[in-house]
């Protein structure tokens, strides 16, 4: 059993800013699970660098129909926010 956050949900399996633990529990957000994120880190069908270093990382999502975004800081491994990509075309 994994240890539970503040929020009452299990501790993720990845590093992630306080930001990203905060945003995830918004209403359009809180249905994305940490499997798709990990997915989104391991296995993603696009990645970019933005200016600032930060790394945006791509991932379709059958259940869901759509892309997620992942953005993870310049380090590459910490998830600072995630979100389904309306704009996203692979």
């Amino acid at each position: 059993m994994s240890p539970l956050s503040e929020s009452g949900r299990p501790q993720s399996p990845f590093l992630s800013t306080e930001y990203f633990r905060e945003i995830r529990e918004r209403a359009d957000r809180v249905r994305i699970t940490d499997r798709w994120i990990l997915l989104a880190l391991q296995r993603p069908v696009a990645e970019s660098v933005q200016q600032d270093g930060r790394i945006k990382r791509w991932v379709y999502i059958p259940e869901e129909r759509r892309y997620l975004r992942v953005i993870l800081l310049a380090d590459g491994i910490t998830v600072h926010n995630a979100f389904f990509d309306r704009r996203f075309r692979p």
